[in-house]
C-alpha cells in the first residue's frame, strides 16, 4: 500500500520533518544569531568603518592571555575533579538498588539548576564566617571555585555515566563467564572501553559548563580570578569596550561550538547501548563490602551536594544564634518604603509566568528540532546531523550575559521591537532551556526502531500519523522530563534575566541578587530565605522528572 502524502508534501514536495526543522532554525536565527551578530556589527564598526584595535588589546596584553589560560586551566581541573568524584558513585548507582536511591539522585541533581547567586549564598553559609560545615572556613577563592564547579556539574557527569554503565552490567557478566576473567580484567578490558563514549561525552559537557562559567567566577572568585566569560561582562557592562567583549565572545563561541560537535559525536556512539537494562540487572547489596560502598556513596553525595544547601536553610532559619522565622516574615514587609523592595509574591508570580511560557516555547521548538535531527540521521545524511545538532546546543555554552545584552541592543526596533515586551524574558529563558529539551527527547526518538516507523509508512500512514500514534506515546515520558527541565531551568536563570527583566517584572533570582547586593544582616537573611524557597520548588521539579523519566534515560 502506498503511503498517503500530506498536503505540504503534495504542494511543496517537502517532508513534514524537514518543515519542522525550519521552526528551531528560524527561532535561532531571530533570537540567537541575530542578537549576537548585532553585537559584532556594532562593535566592529563603531564609527562606520571596521576596526581591529581589539586584537592588540587581547594578544598584546599579558593580563588577557593569563585570563584565557586560566579559563582553560580551571575548566580542565574542574572537569577532572568532577570525574574523580562521579565515577565511583556511578559504579555503585548503576550496579545496586537500595532504599532512598531516588531521593539521593534528586538531591544530587538540585545544584545543577540553582542560579549562581543561590550557590554563592549557600557557600557563604557553609564555608564563610561561622560556617555551618563544622565551622570550616575556606578562604582561598580558587578552592571555592573548583568546589562550586564540582557541586554544579557532579549530577551531569553522574547521570550520563550511570545511565550507560547500567546497560552494560548484563553484558559484562556474560562476557566474564565466557572468558573467565576476574572483575579487574572485566573492568579494564570490557567495561572501560565500552564506557569511553559516555565518559568522554560527560567530560566534554562538564568542560563546556566550567569553561563558560560566569556567576561562580564573578561572585566567588572576586577580582583576583577572571575567565573569558567574566571578562566579557566586565568589558561590556563596566568598561563599555564592545569590540573587545565581542572578540572574546567570538573566541568562546567558536571553541564551544567545536566542543559541542565533539560532544554530539560521543553521544551518538554511546546511543548504541540497550536502553532498559538497569531495572533487570540492579541488585541489593548483600556483602559487607557492598554495604560499605553504598553507605560511602550516600555519605559522599550528602557532604558534596547537600551540605551547602542545608547550611543555606539553617542560616535562613537562624537569627542571633536562635531559631527564628524573622527573615521569612521580612520578605513580606517594606518598613523603609524602599524603591528596591521586591514583593516576594510578585517575584514568584512572574517567575512562574515566565517559566510556563518558556516551557511552551522550548518544548515546541525542541520537539521540532529532535524530529528533524532524527530524520536527518535516518533519511538524509549524517553530515546534516553533525551540523545542526551542535548548533542547537550552542545556548548551553554561550554567555548568558552576552546573549541578554545582544537581545537588548538588537530587539529594540521594528520589526522586532520587544525591548519593553513581557515576552522578552521567556524568549531568553526558552533559548537556555531548549538544549535540555532536545537532549531529553532525542535519545527517546532515536531508540524507536526504524523498522517500526517504516512499516507504518508502508501501510499508508503519513508522517503526522506516525508521530501521533507511534512516536508521541513512546516519547511521552521524555517530553514530560524535558518540559520540567525547561521549567526549572527558567526559574533559576539569572545571567540573561538581569539584562532583560524590567523593574516591575522581577524574578526570584533577581530578587536574591538585589537582597545580596544590599548591606545588613536582614538583607542577607532574606536572600537566604528566598533562596531556600527556590530550592524547594526546584526539588519538587526534580521529583516530577524522576517520576516521568525512564530509569535508563540518565543521559543528559
Amino acid at each position: 500500500m502506498d503511503r498517503k502524502y500530506t498536503p505540504v508534501e503534495k504542494k511543496f514536495n517537502i517532508h513534514p520533518y524537514v518543515l519542522a526543522g525550519l521552526v528551531p532554525t528560524c527561532f535561532f536565527l531571530l533570537f540567537y544569531f541575530y542578537p549576537l551578530s548585532g553585537i559584532f556589527l556594532k562593535s566592529f564598526f563603531p564609527e562606520g568603518k571596521i576596526s581591529f584595535l581589539f586584537l592588540e588589546q587581547v594578544f598584546a596584553s599579558t593580563r588577557m592571555m593569563k585570563i584565557i589560560w586560566f579559563t582553560f586551566w580551571q575548566a580542565g581541573l574542574s572537569t577532572l575533579l568532577t570525574l574523580v568524584c562521579a565515577l565511583p558513585c556511578a559504579f555503585v548507582l548503576s550496579r545496586y538498588t537500595f532504599k532512598g536511591k531516588k531521593t539521593i539522585k534528586i538531591l544530587a541533581s538540585i545544584p545543577f539548576v540553582l542560579p549562581a547567586v543561590v550557590v554563592a549564598a549557600a557557600f557563604q553559609a557553609c564555608f564563610g564566617n561561622n560556617g555551618f560545615f563544622f565551622g570550616m572556613k575556606i578562604e582561598n577563592p580558587l578552592v571555592l571555585i573548583l568546589y562550586a564547579h564540582v557541586f554544579y556539574n557532579f549530577s551531569v557527569m553522574l547521570r550520563i555515566i550511570t545511565g550507560f554503565w547500567a546497560t552494560l552490567q548484563g553484558r559484562i557478566k556474560e562476557a566474564a563467564m565466557v572468558l573467565g576473567a576476574n572483575p579487574f580484567q572485566v573492568f579494564i578490558n570490557i567495561t572501560l572501553p565500552l564506557l569511553k563514549p559516555a565518559i568522554s561525552a560527560a567530560c566534554v559537557l562538564v568542560f563546556i559548563f566550567c569553561f563558560s562559567s560566569f556567576g561562580i567566577i564573578l561572585i566567588l572568585g572576586g577580582p583576583s580570578f577572571s575567565t573569558i566569560e567574566a571578562e566579557i561582562y566586565r568589558q561590556a557592562a563596566h568598561l563599555f569596550n564592545l569590540p573587545l567583549a565581542s572578540f572574546l565572545s567570538l573566541i568562546q563561541i567558536g571553541f564551544t561550538f567545536c566542543l559541542m560537535w565533539i560532544y554530539t559525536s560521543f553521544t551518538k556512539k554511546a546511543a548504541m547501548f540497550a536502553p532498559d537494562a538497569e531495572k533487570t540487572n540492579l541488585k541489593q547489596p548483600v556483602f559487607l563490602w557492598e554495604k560499605i560502598m553504598v553507605a560511602g556513596v550516600i555519605i559522599f553525595i550528602l557532604l558534596l551536594c547537600v551540605a551547602p544547601l542545608i547550611a543555606l536553610v539553617v542560616k535562613s532559619l537562624t537569627y542571633n544564634d536562635t531559631f527564628s522565622l524573622i527573615f521569612y516574615k521580612a520578605l513580606f514587609e517594606n518598613k523603609t518604603d524602599s524603591i528596591f523592595y521586591i514583593p516576594p509574591f510578585n517575584a514568584i508570580k512572574f517567575s512562574f509566568l515566565f517559566a510556563v511560557t518558556a516551557l511552551v516555547i522550548a518544548l515546541f521548538t525542541g520537539v521540532c528540532a529532535a524530529l528533524f535531527i532524527r530524520f536527518c540521521d535516518r533519511k538524509i545524511n549524517n553530515k546534516w546531523t553533525s551540523l545542526f545538532d551542535p548548533i542547537f546546543m550552542l545556548p548551553l555554552s554561550t554567555s548568558a550575559v552576552t546573549l541578554g545584552f545582544g537581545i537588548i541592543i538588537t530587539l529594540d526596533k521594528p520589526p522586532l521591537n520587544l525591548r519593553t515586551s513581557i515576552f522578552l524574558i521567556p524568549i531568553a529563558h526558552a533559548l537556555v532551556g531548549f538544549p535540555f529539551v532536545v537532549r531529553a527527547i532525542l535519545p527517546a526518538l532515536r531508540s524507536i526502531p526504524e523498522n517500526l516507523t517504516d512499516a507504518a509508512s508502508m501501510l499508508g500512514a503519513s508522517p503526522l500519523k506516525i508521530f501521533k500514534h507511534i512516536d508521541l506515546p513512546l516519547i511521552s515520558k521524555a517530553l514530560v522530563a524535558g518540559a520540567i527541565f525547561a521549567f526549572t531551568i527558567s526559574l533559576g536563570e539569572f545571567g540573561a534575566t538581569i539584562f532583560t527583566a524590567r523593574p516591575d517584572t522581577p524574578t526570584i533570582p533577581v530578587a536574591i541578587y538585589r537582597f545580596l547586593g544590599q548591606p545588613g544582616a536582614m538583607n542577607y537573611g532574606q536572600a537566604m530565605a528566598i533562596s531556600a524557597i527556590l530550592m524547594i520548588v526546584t526539588a519538587l521539579g526534580f521529583v516530577a522528572i524522576e517520576k516521568f523519566r525512564k530509569e535508563s534515560s540518565e543521559g543528559f
